[in-house]
């Protein structure tokens, strides 16, 4: 994968296909009759049926594929680890290269966007249900796509101004701009979902007063509690969970003070988001301090060749000592020792921000879900992947459709 080096905040990281080149890149499959990127896809996305379509120029077919199977086609195709996935399981593996199969979905959608396809469509009858989902991150999408298409009304109640979750508000705009999040959730709209923005629902108590008026919810709220270490020095200006800090570029649209000196803690897709973040902003000094070896960081290989194309140095086996600040309490320089017990380092810090996992909200955690709720996603699965967020969704609007006895499309 080839990045532009130097991006502005929220300039694409890549180039797209064209029609030219999505034709000679699907051309490359191999037309597997049982193929194996297709079992790779958690969401059942099946990259050898709608690839296939793109080889015969029907990009409308491509498109219906990629939806019937996953309502959030677009973003997935931004921002899915293919090489862990579908294209790892790829049959041209063992000849060249695998196919670019998130590039060809992504080529497929934006077909779908520019002739304006209508690929998705709900019944016209009503089967006289209704259902709640708490979040409109990707298993709350997900989920409600598949119940509109059975029929049920559905609410989507989210406690921000925009849909989207951890989309939105969590991934850099250079990886997944905002227009591609609001097309996919278009999709969503089209199928008759209603939105409720601004309303959060507390816990247990407000998941049993939604089932006094609806049939049954979801919860998709996702994790969105940051963690930060009690060390000293975590409540100087300038901290951040990584949470907070995409969630706060994304809503100034980048125009954000955060000093020349920036430090990032963790080695994760969120720690490389708030890296490469950080240089677009304008950052001058961007480093990553990870408390494990380069071979444990968690983070998609390509994540990490990405920051380190834009010069930003990953400093490995230190962890968080302390946090020093000036007189006015703003941040100064941050502390670490190695694992050796030994090993000292001291860095220059305007700000720090801590990508080291999140956790769901108090009055989410261990929550006792009364009868006819429903919970998956980010919050079950411990912060996973997009895609399998809208392979969790899927698998709870089958449970709610059985729950409710009514038969879905499988």
């Amino acid at each position: 994968m080839s990045y532009v080096k130097k991006i502005k905040y929220g300039e694409p990281a890549e180039k797209d296909f064209n029609i030219r080149t999505a034709m000679e890149e699907a051309t490359r499959c191999l037309l597997c009759e049982d193929a194996p990127c297709s079992k790779g896809c958690p969401a059942g996305t099946n990259p050898g049926k709608f690839i296939r379509s793109i080889r015969m120029r029907n990009f409308k077919g491509a498109a219906e594929t990629i939806r019937e199977n996953n309502i959030l086609g677009g973003t997935c195709a931004l921002v899915c680890p293919y090489g862990n996935l579908c294209e790892k399981e790829c049959a041209r593996c063992g000849i060249d290269e695998p196919i670019k199969i998130g590039k060809l979905q992504k080529f497929a959608i934006e077909q779908e966007k520019l002739f304006n396809m209508q690929t998705l469509r709900a019944p016209e009858t009503k089967v006289g249900k209704k259902v709640a989902c708490i979040g409109s991150g990707p298993a709350s999408l997900a989920c409600a796509a598949k119940l509109a298409q059975a029929g049920l009304d559905v609410t989507i109640i989210e406690q921000y101004e925009k849909a989207g979750g951890v989309l939105t508000y969590g991934i850099t705009p250079s990886r997944l701009p905002q227009d591609v999040i609001e097309h996919d959730i278009d999709q969503v709209r089209k199928l008759g979902v209603e939105f409720k923005f601004n309303t959060r629902i507390d816990g247990k108590d407000g998941v049993e007063g939604l089932l006094k008026e609806y049939d049954a919810v979801f919860v998709g709220v996702g994790l969105w509690k940051g963690s930060i270490p009690d060390i000293e020095g975590r409540d100087a200006k300038g901290v951040y969970s990584a949470q907070e800090f995409l969630k706060y570029a994304r809503e100034n649209d980048g125009n954000i003070k955060l000093g020349d000196d920036i430090l990032v803690i963790g080695g994760g897709d969120v720690a490389m988001d708030c890296a490469s973040t950080s240089k677009q902003l304008g950052a001058k000094n961007v480093a990553i301090v990870y408390r494990r070896t380069i071979e444990e960081a968690p983070a998609y290989h390509e994540e990490i060749k990405y920051v380190q194309s834009m010069g930003v140095p990953i400093h490995t086996r230190f962890a968080p000592e302390k946090i020093e600040k000036n007189a006015d309490g703003q941040v100064e320089k941050m502390l670490f020792k190695s694992w050796d017990n030994v090993s000292e380092l001291s860095m220059k810090a305007d700000t720090v921000i801590f990508a080291i996992g999140q956790k769901a909200s108090d009055d989410y955690r261990e929550i006792d879900l009364p009868k006819g709720a429903f919970m998956n996603g980010d919050i079950v699965n411990g912060g996973m992947t997009v895609v399998q967020a809208v392979a969790d969704g899927k698998v709870s609007a089958d449970e709610i459709l059985n729950y409710l006895g009514i038969k879905g499309d499988k």
